[in-house]
């Protein structure tokens, strides 16, 4: 089987099924999904009937249960990113929702509130910008792991090679992915963000392309999800890798950045930023361990640079990270901490070339890949860069920035782009090099879990998922209200001898009023999380 998927579809509708088309040249084959018993089924295209109404598609995302049942997630629209080594790239910028059930009157009113919340949900995902595919390349694999594979694995399908870190509709596959006959319709996306520019240096053109590979393991949003699981997954994880082309050369250096991996979180209050809490009784070196262990067989060497403040409430964070690689007592892994915030004050920006120098001699022996045009590897990556600040955004993408226009510096002039002792000038396009996905509340993050398949939804489940119990002490709270209130009444009906008395009177129950009010905010700070899913059932 060619590690193809079908590029032109077309979806043809009846009530009792869904028929995909595949529409390439010479293709036959179609799809059909059964909307009664969801049956899965592959067929010719003499079985479409005549009747059924028939529209576009440019790929299957998959589908997902919720609770009126079944649901398919086509997507509807795409815009070309570029071509990449003759391979078109796609961002898919539109998609439909289609339920198997023709009525919904088999909910109740509570079911179908609960079914409307999860569809949001969905779509709120779909909203969220940074969707890619190739229908002719295995985009979740960097250049060095694919020149490193056998004549079996180039002949599996875009599904069953891909890295399933990085694919992120690989839950809502779960029903194609069981029959391989079908695979060449399972469409692995991406998530993350792609850039190609041509580029020209010295009359000599060369292409710049940039990934970034967001892993579909621990994903979540800023401040709901930190740390590591129990398998090693780091929070928030992200493989980045800088692509130059140049005359059939081909060039990649790869960097990383996750969470730190530790057991900790940060949950979000009424303060702007939550004050990050370790866990007291959690094992950390195991899971350290299962992180880095995973990150040396993929990656190699591990030079670690950590961002975090070195005082402060980021402080804790910093030395705990740092004991738990001195007890590891690896030789390959690296740990190097700068306290960006600290050695930059005053938006003194140049003072980060104090860490770049730093790690330069590591930097050169760790290398790059470089393939020549005969397919010949030149030179391999040895390890990465492992960076991280408390959310893996804008402290970590500077830094990040910076080793890889270095990077760039060197690829060029091997490849002779650049003449000797040519310096690469600031290049724009790095300025913008990663796209920030400051996330930042609660339904987000539960429309993360329901998409990635982390929550299940379960329509006999008489209890619904989306509903929280109040809290006595909010409902404690009008009550507490009323009778200050009705106190200072009281008061003013009941004047003492003198105003004095009456004014202290409304004084004192005005404080008292006010005092129990921030009393009971303080002590129910986490009210403003929002309602979440009940976290009934893991799906591996």
């Amino acid at each position: 089987m060619a590690a193809t998927t079908y590029e032109r579809l077309k979806l043809h509708t009846t009530p009792e099924k869904f028929y995909v088309e595949a529409c390439d040249d010479g293709a036959d084959d179609v799809l059909i999904i059964d909307r009664v018993s969801t049956e899965v089924t592959l067929s010719v295209k003499k079985d479409i009937p005549p009747s059924a109404v028939t529209r576009p598609i440019f790929g299957i995302l998959g589908t997902i249960h919720l609770v009126a049942g079944n649901y398919l997630i086509v997507i509807t629209k795409k815009k070309k990113i570029g071509e990449f080594f003759n391979h078109v790239i796609w961002k898919a910028t539109d998609f439909d929702v289609l339920s198997y059930k023709k009525t919904m009157l088999h909910l109740t009113d509570i079911q179908l509130q609960d079914n409307k919340t999860f569809l949001a949900m969905i779509n709120h995902v779909l909203s969220v910008d940074g969707f890619y595919f190739s229908t002719t390349y295995d985009l979740t694999h960097t250049l060095q792991r694919l020149s490193n594979t056998s004549p079996e694995f180039q002949e599996m399908s875009l599904l069953e090679r891909a890295d399933q870190r990085f694919v992120w509709n690989g839950h809502l596959l779960r029903e194609l992915s069981a029959q391989p006959e079908v695979h060449r319709f399972a469409l692995p996306v991406l998530h993350g963000f792609i850039t190609m520019h041509s580029c020209s240096i010295n009359g000599k053109y060369f292409d710049w392309i940039l990934i970034s590979r967001r892993s579909c393991f621990r994903a979540g949003v800023r401040y709901y999800v930190r740390g590591i699981d129990s398998e090693g997954h780091a929070a928030n994880f992200v493989e980045t890798e800088q692509i130059v082309h140049y005359n059939g050369s081909r060039a990649s250096f790869v960097q990383t950045r996750g969470s730190i991996p530790l057991y900790w979180s940060q949950r979000p209050n009424l303060k702007y930023k939550p004050r990050p809490l370790i866990n007291k009784v959690a094992n950390h070196m195991d899971g350290f361990q299962r992180h880095f262990d995973s990150q040396v067989i993929i990656y190699g060497r591990q030079i670690i640079i950590n961002l975090v403040n070195q005082k402060g409430s980021e402080k804790p964070l910093e030395q705990a990270f740092a004991t738990m690689v001195s007890s590891l007592a690896s030789g390959m892994i690296r740990y190097i901490a700068f306290d960006f915030h600290k050695e930059c004050k005053n938006m003194r920006w140049d003072r980060l070339s104090i860490l770049v120098d730093q790690v330069a001699e590591m930097q050169d022996e760790l290398s790059y890949f470089l393939v020549d045009p005969a397919g010949k590897v030149l030179t391999n990556q040895e390890g990465v860069f492992r960076s991280n600040c408390m959310d893996c955004l804008d402290r970590t993408n500077v830094i990040q920035s910076l080793l890889a226009r270095r990077s760039l510096q060197a690829q060029l002039q091997r490849l002779g782009v650049l003449h000797v002792g040519q310096k690469l000038e600031e290049q724009d396009e790095f300025e913008k090099i990663y796209k920030n996905d400051n996330f930042s509340d609660g339904f987000r993050q539960d429309s993360i879990d329901l998409f990635l398949g982390n929550y299940s939804v379960d329509e006999l489940d008489s209890h619904s998922p989306l509903s929280v119990p109040r809290d006595l002490k909010f409902l404690a709270l009008p009550i507490i209200m009323v009778v200050a209130f009705s106190m200072c009444i009281i008061c003013l009906l009941m004047a003492g001898d003198t105003w004095t008395e009456t004014l202290a009177y409304v004084l004192f129950w005005g404080v008292a009023s006010i005092g129990t009010f921030f009393i009971i905010l303080y002590n129910g700070k986490d009210f403003v999380d929002a309602p979440r899913l009940v976290q009934k059932e893991k799906i591996d």
